[in-house]
């Protein structure tokens, strides 16, 4: 069987099953008390340098690491960066990727630069949390809450440019707090929302008609991934937006206007 066939959630369950991974069901893992969580950037598989600048790109590395740090509810203390790209590129544009990742605010504290035949960032970001409510612990009940419009990064897209991420932090340790089940959206909201479903075994019910949508962004723009806005079960929505619920069952069903609903995810195999 080839990737394209099994997927990427695919070989990580496979993996998980074989025992050569595991604690892979969160977004981030905790080790010693501190959470730990890792994302690659790869050129022309996650960005184009023609779509970006080299400081945009650096702040998206760091804001979607640090979205898997606001998921777990963390206090982020730092970043570890490894770049690989190629010889020929311009010290000016290292520096001004540089910037980028340290716009959000959190140190770099260190890393590993390499040659490669394409510009590769990969981030490790560090923090800690008080309670990471994960993906397994949703309810019956709970009522399921985003922090932010949905579809964003896919209008984008469709124009030609990137999303910036936007930064949940705040948003993610209060939610942390109360959630049951908490992650963020990267790779589109039924897809994601799969993932509390089947750590939890619940049924995730999701009305599109109660999705706030970014500007210019269609209902089939959430199902593309990468808006980076946290997504949780939890008894009290605070003051987030309800955009469905968790009952008794399996699965995800998407409606709109009490009408089933396809919506599409991300998956780097397909």
């Amino acid at each position: 069987m080839r990737l394209c066939e099994l997927g990427e959630f695919g070989l990580l369950a496979e993996l998980e099953r074989r025992g050569l991974a595991r604690g892979i069901e969160h977004d981030a893992a905790q080790i010693a008390g501190v959470v730990v969580t890792q994302d690659a950037l790869v050129e022309d598989v996650h960005f184009r340098l023609d779509w970006t600048s080299w400081r945009e790109l650096g702040y998206k590395a760091a804001a979607v690491n640090l979205s898997d740090l606001a998921a777990s509810g963390a206090e982020p203390d730092g970043l570890i960066v490894t770049l690989g790209l190629p010889g020929d590129a311009r010290v000016e544009d290292v520096v001004e990727l540089y910037e980028g990742l340290n716009e959000p605010g959190v140190p770099v504290l260190g890393g590993d630069t390499t040659r490669a035949p394409v510009v590769t960032l990969s981030v490790t970001a560090l923090g800690r949390s008080e309670r990471v409510p994960g993906r397994a612990g949703a309810q019956p009940g709970d009522l399921l809450v985003v922090t932010g419009p949905l579809g964003g990064a896919g209008a984008e897209f469709r124009a030609g440019r990137h999303a910036r991420p936007p930064l949940r932090l705040a948003e993610g340790r209060r939610l942390a707090r109360v959630a049951h089940a908490l992650l963020d959206v990267s790779d589109g909201l039924a897809a994601d929302a799969a993932h509390i479903a089947r750590r939890s075994g619940v049924r995730c019910a999701i009305e599109l008609e109660r999705v706030t949508l970014a500007e210019g962004a269609t209902i089939d723009d959430v199902g593309f991934g990468e808006d980076y806005e946290l997504l949780a079960a939890t008894p009290d929505p605070l003051d987030f937006a309800v955009v469905g619920r968790c009952d008794e069952g399996e699965g995800v069903a998407v409606t709109l206007n009490g009408e089933p609903y396809e919506l599409a995810g991300w998956d780097h195999f397909a």
